[in-house]
């Protein structure tokens, strides 16, 4: 009679299938997400048929929301006064009176909220003032 007790084998745990089926996953998950930008505004651009957009490397864009809030260059302005897009603008405007100010303004914004940037931009010394729109083409994508 054999009264030694056995030693029990402990069971593994073997980790590695475990890991390649979360590889998998995560391979499947990267490949299927889909990355979209989100803008910190949505803003609906007149419509004009423009042949080429240019490019100013001089640029300071002021966004007008349809409920007449403003950022510049993608900063918030606080306020909705033209002293509060007038100082946004002044600190932004890198290249001095050259700065050229670009209007992007949703289509349904109030008159008044593109005349209070054009006096902002007047009242920073800003001259050089034009509007950005979206092709037809792009509108009808929409």
């Amino acid at each position: 009679m054999n009264f030694r007790p056995h030693a029990k084998d402990e069971p593994e745990i073997n980790l590695i299938p475990f890991i390649d089926v979360l590889l998998v996953i995560l391979i499947f998950l990267m490949l299927t997400t889909t990355y979209s930008r989100f803008t910190e505004m949505q803003l609906k651009l007149p419509v004009a048929d423009v042949d080429a957009q240019r490019d100013y490397p001089k640029e300071v864009v002021v966004s007008v929301s349809a409920d007449g809030r403003y950022m510049v260059n993608r900063q918030p302005v606080a306020g909705r006064s033209p002293e509060a897009v007038a100082l946004a603008l002044a600190e932004n405007a890198k290249a001095g009176k050259d700065t050229i100010v670009i209007i992007s303004a949703d289509a349904t914004a109030t008159h008044q909220s593109v005349i209070t940037v054009m006096e902002a931009a007047r009242r920073s010394g800003l001259s050089q003032i034009t509007f950005a729109t979206q092709s037809s083409a792009q509108a009808e994508g929409k």
